[in-house]
């Protein structure tokens, strides 16, 4: 069992009350976990504040306490929580005396209990992140894309990777459920400790914004860092209060690695490097990036639908990528100038770009003779425009979307996303996303009023507030040469209405809507 003050070692604290020397064999966050041995992080939040629990935690034996407050702030805010800490008698929960100072509860005071949830997680789990090569991808659009295409290049060079994201957590081919694309830092340090176990000699992050706002990757000592993109997303009342807050904590990445890799081709590209400690190379379309990208050659055959290009620069070759689109290219490039950088063998990443499919991402689910339908998650305006664009380069028929907004999010979203719809699709079907405590029919409305705002055609819209019948409409009144677009929830499995949550997915959707067809 370790000491506390090994945990505590390389933090700034300041020691209240108590013995630092005392055992210690968990970090807890969560009341109901406390235990005999726990060390219990006190955070406030915007809507609990975990001091007050102090004495339940007390209770149940724990006796090493980190707050965000001193002595006289518990006293005034949090009473009760100040009178079992401080206490010139404490006692157990069978009634006996504590009289020696070192029995009563050490208090560890500092600035920020989620920076420092993040540093005692990293301890009690052994500071796995110092045994792996360390990835952290952070952007607007394209983290789990090119997430993927790293984990499939690492794989197809022999290495055993681990993978955190959007999409959950792969670890030696074992899925975890996550529920947020950076989890909380206790989960990150656990998933690390799990992929050392299993071999992994590397581990991918998607490092979101948020992630690095609430200090979940805190004290992680990135050895690459890649900056896709940023674009106005996550602003709100729950997320961030502006764009400059937002790209902040984007930029943050390059504080805690040794090497960036920064997508030059990015307006605020200069501002990310501006900030950056450490030293970077860059990419894009077109020089004076470090490594850049031309020819690329729209290919739709009969078993690969994607992109073909060339690199120039730190890395000369040509390549088929799998995903379709130019933004998929600059994915690529991104993951093609870390595996420069890890000397990675070029026939190996070559053929993994070649094979690679992401879930839930530019995902081809059904492919006929007439027509197709694919899945994506583009969920704003930028990623929408993205996909679409993409989409026209295979000249299809008739370039279909069907897709809705979440509720309880930014109205700009959805005014965004409708415009997008009128300019680039010929036919658009609004339905369901994740409605969540909003009435799916107010947000089709917002979507509508946008849409037509932008020249949207009255006849080239439908309204189907049911997903699955929208999907199953799609499908049953397909013309020959369409390209179908189910757009906004990609990998999801789930959709949220009213506080609850059903199984569904719209790969799966799809393809009971073409068996349907085909009965």
């Amino acid at each position: 069992m370790d000491k506390l003050s090994e945990w505590l070692s390389g933090m700034e604290y300041q020691l209240l009350q108590g013995d630092p020397e005392q055992p210690v064999s968990e970090v807890v966050y969560d009341s109901r976990k406390a235990a005999p041995n726990t060390v219990f992080v006190c955070m406030t939040g915007t809507r609990t504040d975990s001091h007050n629990f102090i004495p339940e935690v007390y209770e149940k034996g724990c006796r090493a306490f980190v707050v965000e407050k001193d002595r006289q702030q518990l006293m005034e805010e949090n009473p009760e929580a100040a009178a079992v800490l401080f206490g010139k008698a404490q006692k157990e929960p069978g009634g006996q005396q504590e009289e020696a100072f070192g029995k009563q509860p050490a208090v560890i005071r500092v600035e920020n209990a989620r920076h420092a949830l993040a540093l005692l997680s990293a301890a009690r789990f052994s500071f796995p992140a110092r045994r792996m090569t360390m990835i952290g991808i952070t952007g607007t659009k394209g983290k789990t894309t090119t997430a993927a295409l790293l984990k499939s290049i690492l794989e197809h060079c022999g290495k055993k990777v681990g993978l955190i994201g959007t999409n959950g957590c792969e670890i030696a081919g074992v899925h975890y459920n996550t529920n947020n694309t950076t989890p909380e830092s206790y989960e990150l340090h656990q998933r690390f400790a799990q992929m050392l176990e299993a071999g992994c000699e590397y581990a991918v992050i998607e490092c979101s914004s948020q992630g690095f706002k609430m200090h979940r990757t805190d004290g992680i000592l990135f050895d690459y860092g890649l900056f896709l993109n940023i674009s106005p997303d996550h602003i709100g009342p729950l997320e961030h209060k502006d764009f400059a807050e937002y790209l902040s904590c984007k930029a943050k990445l390059f504080t805690q690695s040794k090497t960036g890799v920064i997508n030059l081709d990015d307006p605020h590209a200069r501002e990310i490097m501006a900030g950056a400690s450490c030293r970077f190379y860059t990419y894009g379309m077109n020089p004076p990036a470090d490594l850049w990208a031309k020819e690329p050659e729209y290919l739709a055959e009969k078993d690969f639908f994607g992109i073909r290009f060339q690199t120039e620069g730190l890395l000369s070759g040509a390549y088929r990528l799998s995903l379709p689109g130019e933004y998929n290219i600059s994915n690529a490039l991104a993951a093609l100038l870390v595996s420069s950088l890890l000397q990675l063998p070029d026939s190996k990443v070559a053929e993994a770009l070649s094979q690679i499919r992401v879930k839930g991402r530019m995902e081809i689910v059904y492919q006929s003779e007439k027509f197709q339908m694919l899945v994506d998650y583009a969920h704003n305006e930028a990623s929408m425009e993205n996909l679409l664009k993409a989409l026209r380069h295979y000249k299809p028929g008739r370039l279909v979307v069907v897709f809705g907004c979440g509720g309880n999010r930014s109205v700009e979203r959805r005014t965004g996303m409708g415009a997008a719809a009128a300019q680039l699709a010929d036919h658009t079907i609004l339905t369901a996303d994740n409605s969540r405590f909003e009435r799916t029919e107010d947000i089709i409305a917002d979507i509508r009023k946008a849409y037509l705002a932008a020249g949207g055609s009255q006849e080239a819209l439908q309204e189907i507030p049911d997903r699955r019948e929208a999907i199953r409409y799609a499908a049953a009144h397909a013309e020959p040469g369409d390209l179908i677009a189910v757009i906004g929830k990609g990998h999801e499995d789930y959709q949220e209405a009213e506080g609850k949550r059903v199984h569904f997915s719209d790969r799966e959707e799809i393809l009971e809507a073409v068996k349907l067809l085909e009965k």
